[in-house]
This record gives structure tokens, sequence and C-alpha cells, in this order.
């Protein structure tokens, strides 16, 4: 069973308590805090290996606080909002958060989420004889997780790297956002593909020259995306 630290935001404690009650039953250890303030502090105390952040919560709303945690941690962070509208799902997103969850929701589908999630990022490892893998500018380190562009490093959250082992583990390759989808969230993720596209673009701001003319991480129209170094 699984013993990573699951740190819930929310102001509503009858979410929260729900959560911890089905997150401790799969094995998670649980801290809970209602402010963005508290959410903050309770990161860098803590650590934690997910966050489910609600966005609207009193003080600093979630987008600010995944806005600050993405200035010093790459860990993962899926954003609970009881609004459907596409602005604050891809808004989310841009920020940096690796996943989106819109209330109501039902405990044990986030429960699986998380699940999918947590083994994705914890399960990376390089069966190959080199852990570096080279591609044009960019050198990738697969032991200590890290990209480097003209011998800069890149500062990348957990799926972004993901993204990038996938791509320049396959030059050349057309993706669909499916494949792509279930490459790096992992195959049983029931996320939707917006997230693929929205994460893509976020990473291009990163890598690129100019993210509005992709010279590495191109688009294959109707269909995906490809490294086409």
């Amino acid at each position: 069973m699984p013993n990573e630290k699951i740190l819930v935001v929310d102001d509503d404690t009858n979410i929260c308590e729900l959560l911890r009650l089905y997150l401790e039953k799969e094995g998670y250890v649980v801290k809970i805090v209602n402010d963005g303030v508290s959410a903050i502090n309770a990161f860098k105390q803590e650590n934690p290996d997910l966050t489910l952040l609600d966005i609207m919560i009193p003080k600093l709303d979630g987008w600010q606080v995944c806005r600050e945690i993405r200035k010093f941690s790459d860990k993962p962070i899926i954003m609970l909002t009881a609004k459907g509208e596409t602005f604050d799902k891809v808004l989310g997103l841009e920020l940096g958060a690796d996943d989106y969850v819109t209330k109501p929701f039902s405990p044990a589908e986030l429960t699986a989420r998380v699940d999918a999630l947590v083994r994705r990022l914890g399960s990376d490892t390089s069966d190959k004889p080199s852990y570096e893998i080279s591609s044009g500018p960019f050198l990738l380190n697969t032991r200590n997780r890290t990209l480097e562009k003209d011998c800069k490093r890149l500062k990348l959250t957990q799926i972004e790297y993901l993204l990038m082992k996938l791509f320049m583990e396959n030059p050349g390759k057309a993706m669909s956002r499916e494949d792509i989808l279930k490459a790096v969230w992992g195959d049983d993720f029931s996320g939707e593909l917006k997230t693929v596209d929205v994460n893509i673009r976020r990473l291009r701001l990163k890598i690129e020259a100019d993210p509005t003319e992709p010279e590495f991480l191109t688009t294959v129209w109707g269909f995906g995306y490809k490294w086409g170094y």
C-alpha cells in the first residue's frame, strides 16, 4: 500500500474529512489545511508527494497558491474547482497544475486519479545502460530527472520531465494526444485530452526560442505532436 503524503487544501471541512477517509484507507498520509497561506506553509513544512488544491479558498486562492508552489517545487498538484468553465481548468494547468477535477466529484474516482498520478511519477526509472538522452541542444538525465539546453538547466515539473523523456526517446514519431496521455499520465488515467495540450503549451514556453513557431516540439495537425529535431 502507498505511504506517500497528500496535502489537501479546501475550506469545506466535510470534503476534507471525506477525502481523508478515502485516502487514508488507501494508505496515504493526509495533511489538511483550509486556506491559501496555510497551504504554502504546510507545503514547505511537509513536502507532500501530491497536493489536492481547491481554487476557491480564503486568504490566497488556489491559483495564487499553485503559482507560489511552482516557484520552488515540481511535486504534482491536482486542482479542485466547483466551476466547470474551460477557463478555470486551463488556467490551473497553465500555472503548473498537473490535473484538475471538477466538483462535485466522486471521492473514489478522485482517489483513483491520485493513485494513477502517484504511481506514474514514482515509477519512472530508466532500464537503459545510458541514463543520458541527447537531442540537438538538449540533454536529458534520467538518473536525476533533469533537462539542459545548451548546458543550461531548465526547471521542469515532473509531468513536463516525463513529456520530454517520451518525446526525446521517440524522435520523429507522431504521437496522438491519447497515446501521450496514456504514456505520461498512465493507462488508467481518466483526465481530458485538454490536459495534454495545455502541458505541451507550457513546456514549449520553456524549451522553444519562439513558442508560437516551435522548432523542436511540433504539432501534427489533427493528430497530436512529435519531437521534430
